[in-house]
């Protein structure tokens, strides 16, 4: 049957999302430690916070699902962490360029974040768990909101920074 199959897909896109969620979780002491900018190390400590709450409400579903969480790497974050520490090596000594890329890193990560959560939302509505669903786009919203709060920071000063520190600003 087709919703069997659909079933196991969510499942497997939920496992992916938690694995993520779990490197996130490592990934974002490291950027909030190295970052120059007051405001982009409280958006990191705060995304932390919000990540640890959105991994729980994985494992709200996979309870209600009755699965496992373990039992899959999510290699898409995986590299995408791993372009995050190149960033972090490579701009070590620039600490307002370091800012700038860990911005665009952290983008990154909340992109893939939202195509991951929006696929599994709407499978969990196809599939008629409107629990599962709710929860789903709860984090879909937060880390859309993330995703502009770095914008904003980006925009409104770290950018900004960067361009004048190479002679090229204001």
């Amino acid at each position: 049957m087709q919703s069997d199959k659909l079933q196991e897909f969510l499942v497997e896109e939920l496992k992916d999302l938690y694995s993520a969620e779990k490197q996130i979780t490592k990934a974002l002491p490291k950027m909030a430690k190295k970052a120059k900018s007051p405001e982009l190390k409280k958006a990191f400590e705060a995304h932390l916070r919000e990540t640890e709450e959105q991994i729980e409400r994985l494992e709200n579903i996979f309870e209600q699902l009755e699965e496992s969480p373990r039992g899959k790497k999510c290699k898409g974050m995986e590299g995408l962490i791993e372009e995050g520490q190149e960033v972090m090596t490579e701009n070590a000594d620039e600490p307002e360029i370091l800012d700038v890329g860990m911005i665009a890193a952290a983008q990154k990560v909340e992109h893939y974040e939202m195509a991951g959560y929006g696929c599994a939302r709407t499978y969990a509505r196809l599939l008629g768990d409107e629990g599962a669903a709710g929860l789903l786009q709860q984090t879909l919203e937060e880390e859309g909101e993330t995703d502009k709060r770095l914008t904003q920071l980006a925009e409104s000063h770290i950018n900004v920074e960067a361009t004048a520190g190479d002679g090229r600003g204001r």
